[in-house]
């Protein structure tokens, strides 16, 4: 038990981040929570989640529209959460406001999210909260990563969060005694709040997945955060003096989450959702009259049927996708919603670029290289293994694997025109090669315009479901030249 003073009190903050719906860890966590909160009396904890707690490549989540998540942040007694882009950027404002508006028993915090319509934050979100705990007040900020252009398309102004933040202490600063942030930004942007703000005490961090087993300080604050995926449940332990209002850290500890023992009611809860899920999720979508067979390393039916959906979606010229985002390819005979969301389980969103000749030459070119094909990747909604292969719409490749690398390519056809290395094309792909990461040369790409809410799963359902799309898939886009 945390003692008490006629001179000071202690607090315990309880916190954990970017769980991405490993619900295999909620019944231990619920049970570390438990006995920290326990120790520490509840009257003196407060338990914070910093966002991402959701994942929908997760059948618990996507078969029951994220009340699988809700249903665990009730049962495991959470006071406040913030949301990271998993959260607002998955689901429409609609489902938002019935999971956070109807369901959840915590308060959602965050600072930098508002409505376009109306320029506020929706009734079910607050910019910054107040808890009093044992006659200390808490002032609790929420912030997320502010991806500007996502958020505009799905009704939201996702505004600067180091003047939200600023804006948010300066307010509470008066009110207070201890200020928290919940922040959804990544360490380094964490590291700048301590170092710009004055007023902070602890910063809560997440998005980057950083795991620190003792907490950072800057400024005048201290930094903490978990890691991912539900692996750990950090507990924060402060001292307030009453008479001066000093705040000092007396202890921090990232406990892992296995070395609990789960949580009876936790792991009934998780049961109970992921029967449910799995009965949502056997609808049968589609039946096909054919294999649909997928290669992260090569041309497959099934990623010339995804580049072509997505070069229609964009109303492009070109289509292009990379073969790692398809996990398998399914069968003749009917195909499920499930088995959809375990063959293309990433949640990113199609987009429309412009990209030069020579931009689509170099990718072409990196494509056909192992070190391209064989890269893994992380993050950035990407929720499959390795890059593979570009997948192909609207273009036609002749290649000569004898070739040393980055010359392997003899012509590229764009419809019945060569592609010409200084002309501008348009091209439908996805959001997350604009982020830097896979090809390069795709990230370069201009006049960009995202498509939300849809999923690249989405795109692909669509086309299965069109005969002709299936014949077309067969057609070769990839041919080798003889030696």
């Amino acid at each position: 038990m945390l003692h008490i003073t006629e001179e000071s009190i202690k607090l315990r903050i309880i916190h954990t981040n970017d769980i991405h719906s490993h619900f295999e860890q909620m019944p231990h966590m619920a049970s570390w929570i438990r006995s920290l909160k326990e120790d520490a009396g509840a009257e003196h904890t407060v338990v914070l989640d910093i966002g991402d707690h959701i994942d929908r490549m997760r059948p618990e989540t996507e078969g029951t529209e994220g009340m699988a998540n809700v249903a665990v942040l009730n049962a495991s007694g959470y006071d406040a959460i913030t949301l990271g882009n998993n959260e607002g950027l998955t689901y429409t404002s609609e489902v938002l406001e019935k999971l956070y508006g109807q369901q959840a028993k915590c308060q959602v915090v965050l600072a930098n999210l508002l409505e376009r319509t109306t320029g506020d934050v929706p009734s079910w979100m607050k910019r910054w909260h107040i808890l009093e705990k044992s006659g200390i007040r808490i002032g609790l900020v929420g912030v997320t990563a502010p991806f500007t252009e996502f958020y505009r398309l799905l009704g939201w102004d996702v505004t600067d969060p180091f003047d939200a933040v600023r804006e948010a202490v300066h307010q509470l600063r008066p009110i207070t005694d201890v200020i928290i942030v919940m922040s959804h930004l990544g360490i380094r942007s964490d590291e700048r709040l301590a170092e710009e703000i004055p007023g902070i005490h602890v910063i809560l961090g997440g998005h980057t997945h950083h795991l620190l087993t003792e907490p950072l300080y800057a400024g005048g604050a201290w930094i903490c955060a978990t890691g991912k995926f539900g692996q750990y449940v950090g507990s924060v332990d402060l001292q307030i003096d009453r008479s001066t209002g000093k705040v000092e850290l007396i202890g921090t500890v990232v406990h892992p989450s296995q070395e609990a023992r789960p949580d009876p009611e936790l792991l009934s809860i998780v049961d109970a959702y992921r029967k449910q899920s799995k009965e949502a999720l056997s609808r049968e979508v589609v039946t096909l009259d054919r294999d649909m067979p997928a290669d992260w390393y090569g041309e497959s039916p099934l990623g010339n049927l995804l580049a072509e959906g997505l070069r229609e979606r964009a109303g492009a010229q070109i289509g292009l996708v990379n073969a790692g985002q398809l996990l398998g390819g399914p069968p003749q005979g009917p195909v499920t919603a499930g088995s959809l969301l375990q063959l293309c389980p990433s949640p990113i969103n199609p987009c429309r670029m412009t990209l030069t000749g020579e931009q689509i030459w170099q990718a072409l070119e990196e494509s056909l290289l192992p070190e391209f094909m064989g890269k893994p990747l992380y993050g950035f909604g990407f929720r499959g293994k390795v890059l593979g292969t570009l997948c192909l719409a609207g273009i036609v490749v002749e290649y000569d694997h004898a070739r040393p690398p980055y010359s392997k390519l003899v012509s590229v056809f764009v419809g019945n025109e060569q592609l010409q290395l200084e002309r501008s094309y348009s091209v439908g792909t996805i959001d997350m090669f604009t982020f830097g990461i896979g090809y390069m040369s795709i990230g370069q790409g201009t006049d960009v315009e995202y498509y939300l809410p849809e999923f690249i799963r989405d795109i692909l359902l669509e086309r299965l479901r069109s005969p002709q799309a299936l014949a077309e898939s067969a057609l070769k886009r990839w041919r080798s030249m003889p030696v």
